[in-house]
């Protein structure tokens, strides 16, 4: 691999998502047949779960355009791409003096934002008892025990009996 120019710009989560997508990475780690390495697998799978799953280079485009009047750093909108908070406590951790730089615009920005991309995707659903959780089953296991213990021998009180 060459390296036709260092640093010529800044990635945003769904670009690194597309990237690791056309190198073959997945979130089935058994599926994969291709020279990605574990980290990268792990990465996709976080990128997977975030706002970048359901972006397309063209709502990206549309954000970057539309929000030039803000007079937003090009890191504040790559925060802002990468997060796509939805409402203005999301907002304001994203950008430096943000009651100061954007007054009453705040909410027009993250009407924007909600409106140019699509919403956060849904948590991942368990689908068969293989997959679930320890916390599930531990859970589960203690709702059917209403409170008494499975083997009554092992409880000992103070005075020995």
């Amino acid at each position: 691999m060459k390296i036709v120019q260092a640093n010529s710009g800044v990635l945003t989560n769904f670009d690194v998502l597309k990237f690791l997508e056309s190198r073959g990475a997945s979130e089935d780690s058994a599926r994969v047949f291709s020279d990605v390495t574990p980290s990268e697998n792990k990465v996709y799978g976080y990128l997977f779960g975030t706002p970048a799953r359901g972006q397309t280079t063209e709502n990206i485009n549309e954000f970057k355009e539309k929000c030039k009047k803000y007079d937003l750093a090009e890191a504040e909108v790559l925060n802002i791409i990468n997060t796509r908070p939805s409402s203005i406590v999301g907002i304001y951790p994203l950008i430096e003096n943000c009651d100061l730089r954007l007054g009453d615009t705040v909410e027009e920005l993250v009407e924007l934002v909600v409106e140019v991309f699509p919403p956060h995707p849904p948590a991942k659903t368990v689908e068969n008892d293989a997959k679930t959780t320890n916390v599930e089953k531990i859970e589960d296991q203690n709702d059917n025990d209403e409170g008494k213990p499975e083997n009554e021998e092992e409880m000992e009180t103070i005075d020995g009996s």
